[in-house]
């Protein structure tokens, strides 16, 4: 078990060796539920804070379940992490996150996608990751 911190709002944040391990590994392990298995997904820190953002967007994909049940797990190496995923709206903090992926992701096979993640509907799935 993690010893999440909790900011002055009383909102649960990862502590800081977690969130640098997320912020220097090119994927991110994420299971969305118990009945998916882990994938390898982009994530990006942006504000000391995890994010994530669907490029497919499937029907029986991640995204999708969180929207069903915000409950799931990451794994970083052979630890697993019970996270809850939470939807992001605020326009300062979607820009914050188009910047993260903009410079994290920068080999030229990249650009495709972290141009489309900046953009309409794969925008709209910006989720941060919190621990559980």
């Amino acid at each position: 078990m993690i010893r999440a911190k909790r900011t002055a709002t009383g909102k649960r944040r990862f502590p800081a060796k977690i969130v640098a391990a997320i912020d220097d590994a090119h994927y991110l392990w994420i299971r969305a539920g118990t009945d998916h298995r882990f994938i390898g997904i982009w994530a990006v820190v942006a504000n000391g804070r995890v994010f994530v953002r669907s490029w497919y967007m499937k029907p029986a994909g991640w995204f999708e379940a969180f929207r069903e049940s915000p409950f799931g797990a990451i794994k970083i190496g052979e630890r697993v992490i019970p996270i809850r995923a939470v939807r992001v709206r605020s326009a300062p903090l979607l820009a914050a996150v188009d910047k993260a992926y903009a410079a994290k992701y920068t080999t030229p096979a990249s650009i495709k996608y972290v141009r489309g993640f900046a953009r309409g509907k794969r925008r709209e799935t910006t989720t941060e990751l919190t621990p559980r």
